[in-house]
């Protein structure tokens, strides 16, 4: 599995609501997206007490060996900060982006961060990095993914370097599987269902010594041919995989030249 939380896939975006409503109520679910537990809820299924939580793993160590040192990084989907604040104290400027203002509340001071969902930033800016991780690149809706990554486009520099993260390859098949995550406290995927046009509903359930979250979701995987040609069609070319399993991957603007 990936090198982040191994078995923890974070934020699909899809078709965004807004409303005045608390984003923990269920009627701001989006359709084949629900998540339950003690705190809110974000629209995609995510427990924000569970995000807070969970350990980062070695993703920051990978992403400091891709990138040059204390490049200016533009996180897509940064959640509650868990790998926004070892960036920033590895010298990195971080601008982190999320679509739900209870998650932005954890990320600390000091940071900068915009709410937005991804598919409709447009900063009028360009980084030296920008990172797509937590799996979000196999968001069910193809039309979503492919404005994933033409945000990430749109905002790297045109000598930057566009950092991917993706499932591994039999991350649908071999279910059910548990994974440790701390002291009495665990992850484990429950179940993977297909929905329809190659897209799966997938269950997890997080377990922690005062309580236990499940989050559902929809996700659509991605073999290599399909995912370096989304790529690919957003104007980015795989440059290399940065890791074993291939999770990880760097991307540049297509037509750059490779160092």
């Amino acid at each position: 599995m990936g090198n982040d939380t191994h078995d923890t896939p974070d934020r699909h975006p899809q078709d965004v609501r807004h409303t005045d409503r608390r984003e923990d109520r269920r009627e701001d679910r989006r359709a084949g997206y629900d998540g339950t537990g003690e705190g809110p809820i974000t629209p995609d299924g995510c427990a924000v007490e569970v995000w807070s939580r969970l350990p980062v793993g070695d993703a920051p160590d990978v992403i400091e060996a891709a990138v040059p040192a204390g490049a200016s990084i533009l996180e897509l989907g940064c959640g509650v900060g868990r790998m926004t604040h070892p960036l920033s104290d590895r010298g990195f400027t971080v601008t982190a982006v999320d679509e739900s203002a209870e998650m932005l509340a954890r990320v600390r001071p000091g940071v900068r961060t915009v709410r937005s969902p991804i598919e409709k930033l447009d900063l009028g800016e360009r980084f030296d990095v920008v990172m797509l991780a937590s799996f979000l690149v196999h968001a069910g809706d193809m039309t979503i993914r492919q404005q994933l990554l033409e945000t990430c486009r749109r905002h790297v520099a045109e000598d930057g370097r566009v950092l991917v993260q993706r499932e591994g390859e039999d991350w649908h098949l071999n279910v059910p599987r548990e994974t440790s995550i701390g002291p009495g406290a665990w992850s484990r995927l429950v179940s993977v269902t297909p929905v329809g046009d190659g897209v799966n509903s997938v269950r997890f359930e997080y377990g922690f010594p005062d309580g236990v979250w499940t989050q559902t979701f929809l996700s659509r995987p991605l073999g290599t041919e399909e995912f370096e040609q989304a790529l690919a069609d957003a104007g980015l070319t795989v440059e290399r995989y940065l890791t074993a399993d291939r999770t990880w991957v760097r991307a540049r603007p297509t037509g750059q030249s490779q160092d």
